[in-house]
């Protein structure tokens, strides 16, 4: 059976992000998504494949804005999809929109 994005990319909330996310060893790449948004679903399984080849060096996760409005507040996000990189619990990198698996990669290159 193959799996699902939803398998593979953890779901965090405004109660778990700071365990989660702020205090990971790991970086972590976090998917800021909505379910009524085409490019996040688009953008789902190239994440799911990131999440699974590049365990080693990095976590995914992703957070539904509708359902918590205080860390999508918290770090100003405002389209969906925004992909935010944390590493030692602050953000380095932000990105805004859907993209393929390798210039997704490109652009995190240097900051995982």
């Amino acid at each position: 059976m193959t799996p699902t994005h939803t398998e593979e990319v953890a779901t965090v909330t405004d109660t778990t992000f700071a365990e989660e996310v702020l205090a990971a060893d790991l970086p972590v790449l976090v998917k800021f998504t909505a379910s009524w948004c085409p490019p996040c679903r688009m953008i789902a399984p190239v994440l799911a494949e990131i999440a699974q080849e590049e365990a080693h060096r990095l976590k995914v996760v992703r957070l539904d804005v509708d359902q918590n409005p205080s860390t999508t507040t918290a770090y100003g996000v405002l389209s969906m999809p925004t992909l935010m990189l944390f590493r030692a619990g602050e953000p380095v990198r932000s990105l805004v929109g859907a993209r393929t698996k390798r210039r997704l990669l490109e652009e995190l290159g240097d900051a995982i």
